[in-house]
């Protein structure tokens, strides 16, 4: 097999794995599910992958690839500021409809080293494409430019961070899909001027 092909088979499993891991938890689903639910032999998912936190490290992996793709070409067909964080709001939404609570809680208790991976892409890809966002909504208008872009950033991060706290927004009461919509706009609204403030109406239409 040759090494773009062997990638190739690896990228496939990973990505339906990982649909399996966010629909029922990382924790609870064995290598034997996956290669059952895959209709594969076990002998055959060993052949790519090490381990499971090796299955686990690849689907974190390519899960993060295609969320940086989107982003990036919701940032080149957005017409203003406001539509891309809506655009990238809309898409995390649908994302995290389908993820089970259990699997947020099990990357970070029981599978560190993939949650060092996921924190690593938000503290640096996500921190700035939210910097950079604020800066293009100041100087295109849409957004006020009374504020330091680092701090609003890191404050949207820390934020997001909170609506994962299952002490703070218990998971039987709380849908992680609604919070998030409730903490992007919560955002926009801070940082919008009055201009920005009706293309958000237009956009909400």
């Amino acid at each position: 097999m040759t090494a773009d092909n062997q990638n190739n088979k690896v990228r496939q499993i990973a990505d339906k794995a990982k649909d399996i891991f966010i629909r029922y938890g990382f924790k609870s689903v064995t290598m034997d599910d996956i290669s059952r639910e895959l209709g594969i032999s076990k002998k055959t998912l060993y052949q790519y992958f090490d381990n499971k936190l090796d299955l686990i490290l690849n689907c974190v992996a390519f899960m993060i690839e295609e969320e940086k793709d989107f982003i990036t070409q919701q940032k080149a067909t957005s017409s203003d500021a406001i539509e891309e964080m809506m655009g990238i709001a809309a898409h995390v939404n649908q994302t995290l409809k389908k993820v089970n609570p259990a699997a947020i809680y099990d990357l970070q208790k029981y599978y560190a080293k993939a949650w060092q991976t996921l924190e690593l892409y938000v503290n640096q890809f996500i921190f700035h494409s939210i910097k950079n966002n604020l800066e293009k909504g100041m100087e295109t208008g849409v957004y006020r430019n009374d504020f330091r872009p680092d701090i609003i950033a890191k404050l949207f991060i820390g934020k997001a961070r909170l609506i994962l706290n299952n002490d703070v927004f218990p998971y039987s009461e709380y849908k992680t899909s609604e919070l998030h919509t409730v903490h992007v706009m919560y955002h926009i609204r801070g940082v919008a001027s009055p201009k920005g403030l009706e293309i958000l109406e237009k956009h909400l239409k």
